[in-house]
């Protein structure tokens, strides 16, 4: 009767040890599940709106384009696509006239509602004092673009909106990415009650007045995710709220300026 060989046992161990680390390693370089991605994406923005809540100015920069580029990373490993993250190359052309005409409605309105006395009091912000044009253009041209427009647009439409829209269309696609937005914005509302004036004299300026303010700027911002993801689904491409959000907020710090 012929013995075992025990390099023979041992071949067959090292074997086995390989197909359970190659099988291992497949399921790491394949695409995950759309919800494990779902759920890697917000653990990654609720890191981010830490971090950023606590930088200010230029330093945000950083954090904003590494977190971009994290989440399309998360996108492409659920095995998505340009198109998906609304940036696909046969949209850009529509998304850019989009968002250029959207550009061009917001300044006509706050260019309205900053020369009625009764909506001028709106652009109001104790922000402004001591800002000066070279701030203000930073603001409007680097951090508002790439600190702001950029990390939420890549994360809220962009890879939020089409992995769920993939997985369950575009009413939950934009429930989920609406709330998420909303909730986005809990920590720089915090003191929005008393860097307004018009604010305060809705809200006051005790704790609960600045708790319901956090309140107001979490439904608005959700109410603000539908619209954008309703452009972002009429034109098919990122660029058509990235044009509308970049207006509002950009365009809002022009009007303040000018109006302190």
């Amino acid at each position: 009767m012929p013995f075992p060989d025990p390099d023979d046992a041992e071949r067959h161990e090292v074997r086995g040890r390989r197909t359970l680390g190659d099988t291992l390693w497949s399921r790491c370089r394949g695409p995950i599940g759309t919800w494990p991605a779902v759920g890697l994406t917000v653990a990654v923005l609720i890191a981010a709106n830490l971090v950023m809540h606590r930088w200010s100015g230029l330093a945000n920069l950083v954090p904003a384009v590494v977190v971009s580029a994290l989440l399309l990373g998360v996108l492409r490993w659920a095995g998505g696509t340009w198109k998906d993250a609304g940036l696909g190359s046969g949209t850009l052309a529509r998304g850019a006239r989009w968002g250029l005409a959207l550009i061009g409605l917001v300044a006509v309105v706050y260019l309205v509602g900053a020369l009625l006395p009764a909506t001028r009091t709106l652009f109001e912000d104790r922000r402004y004092d001591g800002m000066g044009a070279s701030e203000l253009m930073t603001r409007v041209f680097v951090q508002v673009p790439v600190g702001t427009v950029l990390v939420e647009e890549i994360a809220f439409r962009g890879v939020l909106y089409g992995l769920v829209c993939r997985a369950r269309g575009v009413v939950w696609a934009t429930t989920v990415s609406s709330v998420l937005f909303g909730l986005w914005h809990v920590l720089p509302s915090l003191h929005l009650s008393t860097a307004k004036p018009a604010l305060t004299t809705v809200f006051g300026d005790s704790a609960f007045s600045a708790a319901l303010a956090v309140v107001g700027a979490v439904l608005f911002t959700a109410s603000a995710g539908v619209l954008f993801c309703e452009l972002r689904r009429r034109s098919g491409s990122l660029l058509a709220p990235m044009g509308l959000h970049w207006a509002v907020n950009a365009l809002g710090y022009v009007a303040g300026f000018l109006l302190r």
